[in-house]
């Protein structure tokens, strides 16, 4: 009798165990998103040639492929890879 009222209660106590779900991604908070990368996220895929007549609100730095880039991280600069075909990979902060 013991033993199965233990195994009724093993699953309920294990549940505490468990970990707590990841919360649902959200938008990014205003410091996050300083740069407003999270607008030109439409960018990603697209020929780098549109770069040359856009303007932007914040400093840009275009990051191509084997390019040297300082390692400092700046919120409001906006940064844009582009990989060895002229396209736009990744629009982000930093």
């Amino acid at each position: 009798m013991r033993f199965s009222a233990l195994l009724l209660t093993l699953p309920i106590a294990l549940m505490g165990c468990l970990p707590e779900p990841e919360p649902p991604a959200s938008e990014p908070s205003p410091i996050e998103d300083a740069c407003e990368a999270s607008g030109l996220q439409d960018l990603v895929g697209q020929s780098a040639k549109k770069l040359e007549v856009m303007r932007f609100a914040h400093t840009v730095r275009i990051i191509r492929p084997g390019m040297a880039v300082t390692m400092d991280y700046s919120p409001e600069r906006l940064n844009i890879e582009v990989n060895a075909a002229e396209i736009i990979t990744r629009v982000s902060c930093g």
